[in-house]
């Protein structure tokens, strides 16, 4: 764990930014859940979450029992050749593992840009 710089995790996943000789690479955020794992930009981390919004607005099939635990959403992610198969509430656990980072990056992001008085 010491050649990474964790950013935020949940029962699903962990983000991190991997440490390069001596110093944190942050222009790029590892997100890893469900034995997946995405090297991914602030900006494609917002594209992320937009998904997980829109896919939330998707129906499972009407003839669905358990639309907690049905696999039937497909939700999109940045790479425009992969998408996942997911339940609501894996689905709730991925966005708030990439809404709680983008918040943390946004926030590291903004404090090192602080003047110094």
């Amino acid at each position: 764990m010491s050649a990474i710089d964790k950013i935020y995790s949940n029962e699903l996943g962990i983000s991190f930014f991997w440490k390069q000789e001596n110093h944190i690479s942050m222009s790029r955020v590892q997100l890893v859940f469900k034995d997946i794992g995405f090297l991914l930009s602030l900006n494609e981390l917002k594209d992320f979450s937009s998904a997980c919004r829109t896919t939330l607005q998707t129906q499972c099939c009407s003839q669905c029992k358990d639309t907690q635990h049905c696999r039937s959403l497909l939700l999109r992610t940045p790479s425009d050749k992969i998408d996942l198969a997911v339940n609501k509430e894996e689905l709730l656990q991925i966005q708030e593992l990439i809404n709680g980072t983008i918040y943390k990056v946004e926030l590291q992001n903004w404090m090192n840009n602080l003047p110094l008085n």
